[in-house]
């Protein structure tokens, strides 16, 4: 059976850059399919992070092309969990990657899941020396086989996609006059993204009292106005609006995280600003950098 082939494979992991994984991915990929190509969404996703690898997949699947994306952060590679590829958007997008609730936000925003397939077809994978490299040996060759038209269902046995694992997504929630928010993401400048949007905190005021909560148990209060750029924070702390439309801790060419301390998973409550002592702003001047150092 035939199915539609697929020029593009979005391609996010956690493999990192320092050792051939991507690499041999990629060439497993050129050899079946020559004619596809292959974006690298990212590869630095923190080794077996699998709610890291779901949000990071979150915010790219709006901005991928049609086609396959191929994502694998896979802890429990080798063992029961499933192999699986799921279509999206009537055969538009396949999701391709391992059954742990990886691709379970991705399919969601993608429309949600059209039909889905283990990928348990031996005659569409490589041969394996051991089960602990399921990029290479199944999903880089399924990715590459639908590039090249063989139909979903050749790959394996369907699946109620209603059944796959969903993923752990961090919400957001209201205690009195406070919205108690998680940090979901730090960039490489240090901005701290939180699972809040603005209209969330409107009723804050566009100055802010935080209060972040390490994972230790250790506290810290600043105060932050909500603005839509990091020059507009100033000498302080800032609540920006950042690219994909959620508040992040921000501060102007500088790290948020390191200055803060502040890292994925910590708590931050945030609360109209009083006139208590106990809320500080940073105030320490710093020289403007050189423009060559990078933007936000």
């Amino acid at each position: 059976m035939s199915g539609p082939r697929y020029d593009t494979i979005s391609f996010l992991s956690d493999y990192g850059l320092r050792d051939e994984f991507v690499g041999i991915v990629k060439g497993v990929i050129a050899d079946i399919a020559p004619h596809a190509r292959v974006i690298d969404l990212t590869h630095e996703i923190p080794p077996f992070d699998v709610r890291a690898g779901s949000l990071a997949l979150a915010r790219c699947i709006s901005y991928v092309p049609s086609g396959i994306v191929l994502a694998v952060v896979d802890p429990g590679v080798g063992t029961a969990r499933r192999a699986v590829a799921v279509s999206v958007g009537g055969g538009r997008g396949i999701l391709i990657g391992p059954d742990n609730g990886l691709l379970s936000m991705g399919t969601a925003l993608a429309g949600g899941a059209d039909a889905a397939v283990v990928l348990n077809n031996q005659q569409y994978q490589l041969e394996t020396p051991g089960a602990t490299f399921a990029g290479r040996d199944i999903f880089a060759p399924a990715a590459a086989h639908l590039c090249n038209g063989v139909a979903l269902t050749d790959l394996g046995e369907p699946i109620d996609p209603n059944l796959l694992l969903p993923g752990i997504v961090p919400l957001s929630r209201t205690e009195g006059d406070e919205v108690v928010a998680e940090v979901t993401w730090v960039d490489r400048y240090g901005n701290c993204q939180l699972n809040v949007g603005p209209d969330d905190v409107a009723s804050l005021g566009a100055r802010v009292s935080l209060e972040i909560t390490s994972a230790s148990g250790e506290k810290s209060r600043r105060a932050a106005n909500v603005v839509t750029n990091f020059a507009a924070i100033g000498g302080g702390v800032g609540l920006v609006v950042d690219s994909f439309g959620m508040l992040a801790v921000c501060v102007d060419r500088g790290s948020a995280a390191a200055e803060l301390s502040i890292a994925v998973g910590d708590a931050v409550r945030l609360a109209a600003l009083t006139d208590s002592p106990g809320v500080t702003t940073n105030v320490a001047l710093r020289r403007a950098k050189d423009a060559s150092s990078g933007a936000h």
